[in-house]
């Protein structure tokens, strides 16, 4: 029996996991941490005949693993990747492996720095109006391998509650994926129908190291793709247009700044999204806000209509989206102020769309563990629209020296998201009667990790915050 080791408990790694064992390998399973939550997932896959090691490192052996399969959040270049390599081990990532078992299935693969999830989640809605089944995963829903475990009826028990699990077993007829540049580069032969590229801007160089490789890891996967299209209002992939002379591009800016033949992309004319030359549906049937989500909703309506999907579908799915979680999320509205959710935010290009699309002034709660990048036009939308910033986190001690540096002094450290909340209804009620500020905008402009486990536990929590007010 061949013998698989997977690295890291998480819901692609436990994914993995049982696929690799239903396909008849000896699986081990590795996490370097040992916490209550992990012996959970690890007393429930012991259950099934899957080994799992806690408090462990890889330790490339072949004579013990023939086959080594990544998580997302492990690094590529890890030494002991490097390794494993070097020894003639095979080492793929979780969606490489999905993709084995899936590639006689057309995909949609989304990537992109900011604007993966709204589109993906835009696009499986519209795929599922017209009556398909195509699942989303990667990064939205559930992971890659859990749709080989459907596909075959085999569906596994969930490991909490909240996890999700497909719910049509039957065979999908596309693949709808968000994927980030960490599983482009652990899946070589991932070859998508259709690929969509939605911005590009500095992020995860800390993994990446610079920009140019972060660039050539995305384009790897459009290059594989016979249809792609690209989000031509972005500076950059504008800029690199030469190198895709066949792409189809969208632009919410109007057919004439639309780049290539504007019967085989998609923009915004008179009101309405224009894809393949045919008027869709009218871009304020979307009720997400801002340009940005305009953007999105072409690149979708595009996908779908570069598959066969009528237009009458379309624009049944677009009028009754209901948008995504954590991106621009309206929580409530309380005593004339509305508080939204923004907690996907977590680089500096992602916040300062966020925060200019909601109306000005706003209250705005940022900080969490920061990341590399360019802050620049994010703190001049600050200073165009801020009426207070609240800081938490462990960035909130920087960010305040960034803001008196360009001599904002409209802040206030608080640390945590509790004092936030609480402290932004107090400042937004007054701010209401002396201005007429209506919004509370939670957009962190930082990754989660120095107080929350990821994006989506922190939105959960200012979300109970603003619903406890």
């Amino acid at each position: 029996m061949p013998s698989a080791y997977v690295i890291g408990l998480g819901k692609s790694g436990v994914a993995a996991a049982r696929l690799l064992h239903r396909q008849g390998w000896q699986v081990t399973v590795s996490d370097s941490g040992s916490s209550d939550a992990l012996r959970s997932i690890q007393q429930s896959l012991q259950a099934e005949g899957i080994s799992v090691l806690l408090g462990h490192r890889l330790e490339p052996d072949p004579a013990q693993m023939q086959q080594i399969v990544v998580s997302p959040g492990v690094r590529w270049d890890l030494p002991a990747l490097e390794t494993a390599r070097a020894l003639g081990i095979e080492t793929i990532g979780e969606m490489e492996l999905a993709w084995r078992s899936l590639s006689s299935i057309p995909w949609v693969a989304i990537t992109g720095t900011n604007g993966k999830t709204t589109t993906t989640a835009l696009t499986a809605a519209i795929f599922r109006a017209a009556g398909l089944n195509a699942p989303a995963c990667g990064n939205i829903g559930y992971a890659a391998c859990e749709v080989v475990l459907s596909k075959e009826g085999k569906t596994t028990s969930r490991l909490s509650p909240d996890a999700p699990i497909p719910q049509n077993p039957t065979s999908p007829d596309w693949i709808i994926a968000e994927i980030s540049s960490y599983q482009i580069e652990s899946s070589s032969t991932l070859a998508p129908q259709i690929a969509v590229w939605t911005t590009f801007t500095p992020d995860h160089l800390s993994r990446h190291y610079t920009l140019e490789n972060y660039y050539s890891i995305k384009a790897s996967l459009l290059a594989r793709s016979p249809l792609q299209i690209f989000n031509g209002d972005d500076p950059y992939l504008r800029s690199t247009s030469d190198r895709w002379p066949d792409a189809c591009w969208t632009s919410v800016a109007g057919k004439d700044k639309l780049l290539g033949d504007p019967t085989r992309g998609a923009y915004v004319a008179d009101g309405w999204a224009i894809a393949l030359g045919e008027r869709i549906v009218p871009i304020d049937a979307l009720k997400m806000v801002g340009p940005h989500n305009t953007q999105n909703l072409l690149m979708a309506v595009l996908a779908a209509r570069l598959a066969g999907v009528e237009k009458e579908a379309i624009a049944h799915a677009v009028e009754t989206f209901p948008g995504v979680p954590h991106r621009l999320e309206h929580i409530r509205t309380w005593r004339g102020i509305d508080f939204i959710n923004d907690s996907k935010a977590t680089n500096y290009d992602a916040a300062q769309v966020g925060l200019a699309a909601v109306p000005a002034p706003a209250i705005l709660i940022a900080g969490g563990e920061a990341k590399e990048g360019d802050d620049t036009v994010w703190l001049t939308t600050i200073q165009q629209k801020a009426a207070a910033v609240l800081l938490i986190g462990s960035a909130a001690e920087a960010f305040a020296k960034r803001l008196d540096r360009i001599g904002y002094s409209r802040y206030e450290i608080v640390e945590t998201l509790d004092r936030a909340v609480k402290r932004s209804a107090e400042i937004g009620q007054q701010l209401n009667a002396q201005i007429g500020l209506h919004t509370v905008l939670f957009s962190p402009a930082c990754a989660s990790f120095d107080q929350y486990p990821n994006f989506e536990a922190r939105g959960d929590h200012f979300r109970t915050l603003c619903l406890a007010l």
